[in-house]
């Protein structure tokens, strides 16, 4: 990022934007990614400079060894962040996922949803989201269906987002659980390629749970 802005992009704060001219391709940058790591969004104002903001972007990062490649979903489950479809989707509200800090009931606005927010804060939610560990051999990639959780022969929830961490030398997996299965320590049951495994609640996120490297 230094080799095509400069010094500069340094100060750019954790969830911050900036709007840049990058050689008269106007971008904004935002310092947000879709990992717990340092990283940047760039965003164009043009989407016909898609290809020369590319070549740039590589002939910057050539000196670097940089390559193209794809977001990593293990440093993702990690660092606990999300994936729409995957561990949330249409029929979840942020107090099943722990954002409640992102919700206020209490502005004098009447937004979209602001009527089935209070209800819910109500009524207290049944189910969140919770971290567990996968007590079995390292999967070989992430999960690609939703494993049935359950505990004592009942089905409490499902398993969303599932890999090896080679880091931590753990299986973990964000979770979907009822609300009197999210205990930290709590072993549960899942169902995954025909035979059940112990899966025991965990904190997270799993790695850097003050983001210090994301933050940095």
């Amino acid at each position: 990022m230094e080799a095509l802005f400069g010094e500069s992009i340094n100060d750019l704060k954790y969830y911050w934007l900036r709007e840049l001219n990058l050689d008269g391709i106007l971008l904004i940058v935002s310092r947000t990614g879709w990992s717990s790591e340092l990283s940047y969004e760039l965003y164009l104002r043009d989407g016909s400079k898609g290809n020369e903001l590319w070549e740039k972007i590589m002939s910057a990062g050539k000196e670097f060894g940089l390559k193209p490649g794809h977001t990593s979903s293990i440093r993702r489950i990690e660092g606990g962040m999300l994936s729409y479809h995957a561990d949330a989707d249409i029929n979840t509200n942020p107090y099943e996922l722990g954002l409640d800090q992102l919700v206020n009931l209490d502005i004098d606005v009447n937004y979209i949803g602001k009527d089935a927010l209070k209800k819910i804060n109500e009524n207290r939610v049944k189910r969140k989201q919770v971290g567990v560990i996968l007590d079995c051999v390292p999967l070989e990639g992430p999960n690609t269906t939703f494993w049935k959780i359950t505990k004592d022969n009942k089905e409490v929830g499902k398993t969303t987002s599932a890999f090896y961490s080679p880091r931590l030398k753990k299986n973990i997996a964000l979770a979907m659980v009822s609300i009197d299965s999210i205990d930290i320590g709590m072993v549960l049951d899942v169902e995954m390629f025909s035979k059940n495994v112990k899966a025991t609640v965990s904190e997270k996120p799993f790695y850097d749970p003050k983001k210090k490297l994301v933050s940095s």
